[in-house]
């Protein structure tokens, strides 16, 4: 699964239509360009292809008084809201993927209902314990990684990993079942895009 469709989407939805330019700042104001693959390139690319496969609606807008071409700005459509909350969904009930994936369902998990991501969560932790008990039948933490040579390191690595993100999430349920963050349903969420015309502090520059 890759991030940029998840980000993208997200992005677009929260501000119920934008530009590409928006959503880029969006995105570079949380760091996604730091730890995703969400670059200027990829987020044009992909609020394209999602516009052609009908998650997105483009709509042409004027050009601005000083010329140009027009501006294209996405809505996203009810199959856009499908497939935004199947890769929420998905992103964080599914712990073998990449930290960025992750890291994008975060940005977005109080659009779940806060029973539901709890649920989500419960669900990842539990795919983590049965992976671990899987693999612990051939690689014994206690024994240490020499056991399988230097090539112990690798399962010594993955296993540490997974007992850090159980553990990890273990604590993101706790803080929500305590009732931390705002989430569907509850009340004004917390704004996490920039303001037309507000300054970003994280901009990259480049054009």
């Amino acid at each position: 699964m890759s991030a940029i469709r998840l980000l993208v989407l997200g992005a677009v939805r929260q501000h119920g239509r934008a530009h590409g330019y928006q959503v880029r700042n969006d995105l570079e104001y949380w760091g996604a360009h730091e730890w995703s693959n969400a670059k200027p390139g990829s987020i044009y690319h992909a609020l394209k292809q999602l516009a052609k496969q009908g998650s997105l609606l483009a709509h042409e807008i004027a050009p601005s008084t000083a010329g140009g071409p027009p501006r294209t700005e996405y809505e996203i459509t009810s199959t856009g809201r499908a497939e935004y909350f199947r890769l929420l969904r998905e992103a964080l009930v599914t712990y073998d993927q990449k930290m960025d994936v992750m890291s994008a369902a975060l940005g977005f998990i109080v659009d779940l209902e806060r029973a539901e991501a709890v649920g989500l969560l419960n669900e990842r932790v539990r795919a983590i314990e049965a992976w671990r008990t899987e693999v612990t039948r051939h690689y014994i933490p206690e024994q240490g990684p020499q056991q399988l040579g230097h090539i112990g390191e690798i399962m010594n690595l993955w296993v540490h990993s997974a007992d850090t993100g159980a553990e990890w999430t273990r604590g993101l349920i706790r803080r929500i079942e305590g009732g931390a963050y705002v989430f569907a349903g509850e009340g004004d969420p917390f704004v996490g895009v920039l303001a037309d015309g507000e300054e970003n502090p994280y901009a990259t520059g480049d054009g």
